[in-house]
């Protein structure tokens, strides 16, 4: 694969990436975002609160990207998600069924993983793939 075939894709309306990486890459019709963890787009510091407020924030994050690659949640077909304690599992869970398994969508498929720790100390981590 070259270079040309590779796109990287960024938007305002996120954090800027942290590291030397893309928010996220086109190849063809697919979409490969990095990891995003709850960080303000505004402050660029992650959010106060539980896991629940840290995943909407981290899932608002992967939307504006989608939507800047020119895509949405609904086209989302897989996802990694990282917790620093799988006793968060539920309410995470909770939170991302409203965002990528709402009535009528057929879910993605999903890998959940604990961690032993997350950049800015964050709850969670959700990167995702999907179509355009």
């Amino acid at each position: 694969m070259s270079d040309s075939q590779k796109t990287a894709i960024s938007t305002p309306h996120t954090p800027a990436a942290i590291g030397p990486y893309s928010q996220a890459v086109r190849i063809d019709n697919l979409i490969y975002t990095s990891g995003q963890i709850a960080l303000d787009p505004a402050s660029g510091q992650l959010v106060s609160g539980a896991i629940a407020e840290q995943t909407n924030r981290v899932l608002e994050n992967i939307k504006a990207i989608l939507a800047a690659a020119g895509t949405d949640l609904a086209h989302v077909v897989k996802t990694v998600v990282f917790l620093k304690d799988m006793a968060d599992f539920a309410a995470m869970n909770a939170v991302y069924a409203k965002y990528l398994a709402p009535e009528g969508v057929t879910a993605p498929a999903r890998s959940t993983v604990a961690v032993a720790g997350l950049p800015r100390d964050a709850l969670v981590e959700i990167d995702v793939i999907a179509t355009i």
